[in-house]
């Protein structure tokens, strides 16, 4: 049986069991709290919370009567994507419920501490659960972070289902978007995207979302930065290799590769990010050879012959 821990913001400050001592903690909580709410509002409007409305508009990705997942996985992403929600849901006319959902798939102690520290922080009532992620996945030689992540998306899936939730959101950005495209082709041989949303195949009812899907990476940074937030960045088992570079000057991550192509490309072409998430979008079937729908393979042939109207 896992185990869950809910973490709730720190009691406000009229709280009458409170000391002068515990009451000045809660002021200053309160006070960092609101500061940060207030930059989302008003400083990073239009780079945040402005994209972060229109994908969900866009792309339909919150109903009325929703009850949506949250994950939190301990980054910057997940983080402000939680904030976002709770601004959303001030605002919007459609009601729906959060859960916010963090997983511990074997944490050190100062990992797991610094995430609970941060849902206090920003006032996040995270629920945590626990796994063994790590260690199921600490000997595997091959793909070793594409086991782990699909390992936390199916327990990701289920907490949220025995939370009477119908969907999980997932804090995939703009970035991540546009390097998946990128290595589809140049390590998949494939033309693919990330999708705003997706039907769950194993768990009936559930959906994925993924409302940062226009956010840009950098206004994110920016945003953390600003409000001088320090978050995990990669917390596994795998840490010391995950971002490094070897000896030959190459990246062991296939991301990190790409993500350095594209800042390449943009020296001397100040629209491929764009072009790169447009492409996707653009897609002229006249103009390709094949392509695969539903499991099944057609080609430009199948109608080759067939007249024109």
């Amino acid at each position: 049986m896992e185990d869950r821990k809910e973490i709730r913001p720190e009691k406000p400050v009229n709280c009458k069991e409170d000391g002068p001592a515990d009451g000045d903690k809660s002021m200053r909580q309160a006070e960092r709290q609101r500061e940060i709410e207030v930059s989302i509002r008003r400083k990073y409007h239009r780079e945040l919370f402005s994209p972060f409305a229109r994908a969900v508009r866009d792309y339909e990705l919150v109903k009325a009567n929703d009850r949506i997942a949250v994950c939190i996985s301990g980054g910057k992403d997940s983080a402000l994507m939680a904030k976002l929600f709770q601004e959303l849901q001030r605002h919007n006319k459609v009601s729906f419920e959060l859960v916010f959902l963090g997983m511990d798939p074997g944490y050190n102690e100062e990992n797991r501490k610094r995430i609970e520290s941060n849902a206090e922080i920003l006032g996040i009532p995270l629920t945590i659960f626990e796994t063994r992620i790590f260690d199921a996945v600490d000997h595997i030689d091959k793909s070793p972070c594409y086991l782990c992540a699909r390992m936390r998306r199916g327990y990701l899936y289920n907490q949220a289902k025995s939370l009477g939730c119908n969907k999980i959101a997932l804090g995939h950005h703009y970035d991540d978007v546009i390097e998946t495209i990128l290595m589809g082709m140049l390590y998949g041989g494939q033309m693919q995207t990330m999708m705003p949303k997706l039907h769950s195949i194993h768990f009936q009812g559930m959906e994925l979302i993924r409302p940062m899907y226009l956010i840009r990476e950098k206004d994110i940074k920016r945003w953390r930065d600003s409000n001088d937030l320090h978050f995990l960045q990669c917390a596994c088992h795998f840490t010391e290799t995950c971002t490094t570079i070897r000896t030959d000057g190459s990246s062991i991550s296939k991301r990190m590769e790409v993500k350095n192509l594209i800042a390449e490309l943009k020296k001397t072409n100040p629209s491929v990010e764009a072009n790169i998430f447009r492409s996707a979008e653009n897609v002229n079937l006249h103009t390709v050879i094949a392509y695969k729908k539903d499991g099944v393979k057609h080609s430009f042939l199948e109608d080759y012959d067939i007249p024109s109207l």
